[in-house]
């Protein structure tokens, strides 16, 4: 092969690459590529049945016309959970009045310890809008599949166990739907002003 058949095939071979590159822009400018995400994104969250700290059964249906934030953890989680709640807290306390128009639900992933008497004194350090959700183990598997959370226990040295789980607090919108992972590195005052928007 020529240097100058050589040349010809390079030319022609980064035209075509930047055909392909420009067609996938020009798709995704279009909305034809938005399907994809879009399933990913309705494919956090979704239907659940669990119980609150009070013994009252709560569904997703209940959550239907406010927006609300979903956070999973256990109550003998040393800092994470604890920090969070208190963070979500200070947040919901924030909105003032348009608190009642908003929901925060805990979701335990440790439901072998976390009874909802055993939730409710946890949650009385809190903000009063947190409700603390538990169930047995297959409902909580099950919503923790819906929402994408990865939990797994893990033995102690000492005995007893720790849960390592993912910790994201989740937005949902009025319909249940998943808007974004929520934000709490930033001020208070921002993060109510950004949940403020949803309702």
């Amino acid at each position: 092969m020529t240097a100058r058949s050589s040349r010809m095939l390079l030319t022609a071979g980064a035209f075509l690459a930047g055909l392909v590159v420009c067609f996938g822009a020009v798709l995704i400018v279009t909305g034809q590529l938005s399907a994809p995400v879009a399933q990913q994104i309705a494919a956090i969250g979704g239907r659940f049945k669990l119980v609150d700290q009070d013994g009252n059964q709560v569904t997703d249906k209940d959550m239907k016309g406010r927006p609300f934030l979903v956070f999973f953890g256990f109550t003998h989680c040393p800092d994470v959970c604890p920090t969070t709640l208190f963070e979500v807290s200070e947040i919901l306390r924030a909105l003032g009045p348009d608190a009642d128009r908003t929901r925060a639900l805990f979701i335990t992933v440790d439901p072998e310890r976390d009874t909802p008497a055993v939730m409710k004194d946890y949650l009385s350090s809190f903000d009063p809008h947190l409700s603390g959700l538990t169930g047995d183990a297959a409902a909580v598997a099950a919503v923790a599949k819906a929402y994408r959370v990865y939990f797994k226990k893990v033995p102690l040295d000492q005995g007893g166990y720790t849960m390592d789980h993912t910790a994201i607090v989740y937005l949902m919108d009025k319909q249940g739907r998943f808007v974004a992972p929520f934000s709490l590195k930033r001020t208070t005052e921002a993060a109510a002003a950004d949940l403020r928007r949803h309702l």
